[in-house]
């Protein structure tokens, strides 16, 4: 698979899509069109939609959305559109010999899933392969799965400590930020120059050190305070965000070296496989 902004390409066929809700929405009709070999994907998606009822799958037409793009004449036209998640599930639903290689890799994922959360080694296991061949620095990446524990301790207190996931979990993130950093995720991926990548994967050793200070410092505060619900976990963020903010800047003043840097890790990744998948 290729990128090509809004257009990607799949068995050289063109798949329109949109970045919509912070994630790319792909066309439905286009998808369709090369894994059902289908003469009329439309009316194929027609009867596909009420085959997909009939199996049970009733939320469909809450996930499927309308966004507008490019016809063949050029025009923007309101068309069917679904995110990776609603997407592989209709695909599941694809009679079709190409359809089958994508099915396989389904399979495959949701077993590797299964076998992670009953030995959740294998996972650390997979992510370090993962990121020894993208490239990253055997040490680099000892920092990292260190960093991904403490996030996962933290989360799991704030779940435990009645703060939804989503929306609330994203504004704490951004509260400890602002406090360590000086910045929100959003203003650090600028300063990276980064769009939809992972902020955490082009952090450097150093930064990835603050966060887990950081992060480490709200849980404990969130626990010795017996925070509950969003608000008492938002004192929480703050007062973890400004310790691990302290030590950032005494470190700054002790060593004349910012923590903060603009470099990333771009040049080294297959941007294309780390993002961007159907």
């Amino acid at each position: 698979m290729e990128q090509n902004n809004k257009i990607v390409l799949f068995q050289e066929k063109q798949i329109r899509r949109e970045w919509h809700n912070n994630e790319w929405y792909f066309s439905i009709i286009d998808v369709i069109e090369v894994l059902s070999e289908s003469l009329n994907p439309r009316r194929y998606w027609s009867d596909l939609k009420r085959k997909i009822a009939r199996e049970g799958y009733n939320q469909l037409y809450e996930k499927i959305v309308q966004l507008k793009m490019a016809a063949p004449d050029g025009r923007l036209r309101d068309t069917d559109a679904a995110n990776n998640e609603t997407l592989f599930r209709l695909i599941m639903s694809i009679t079709s010999p190409k359809a089958e290689p994508f099915k396989l890799w389904l399979a495959q994922v949701g077993k590797q899933h299964i076998e992670e959360i009953e030995n959740p080694e294998l996972a650390a296991d997979r992510a370090r392969d993962l990121y020894k061949a993208k490239g990253y620095s055997e040490e680099w990446i000892n920092y990292r799965l260190k960093s991904i524990g403490i996030r996962q301790e933290l989360t799991d207190e704030w779940k435990g400590r009645g703060v939804k996931e989503g929306h609330e979990y994203a504004i704490l993130t951004a509260e400890i930020s602002k406090a360590t950093f000086g910045l929100t995720p959003s203003e650090y991926k600028d300063v990276k120059g980064l769009e939809r990548q992972n902020l955490r994967d082009h952090m450097t050793n150093l930064e990835l050190i603050f966060t887990m200070l950081s992060e480490e410092s709200t849980r404990r505060y969130a626990v010795k305070n017996d925070a509950l619900g969003f608000e008492e976990n938002q004192e929480a963020a703050i007062e973890g965000g400004e310790a691990a903010g302290a030590a950032r800047e005494n470190f700054e003043k002790k060593t004349g070296e910012k923590v903060v840097v603009s470099d990333n890790f771009l040049n080294q990744i297959d941007e294309n496989s780390s993002d961007e998948s159907i």
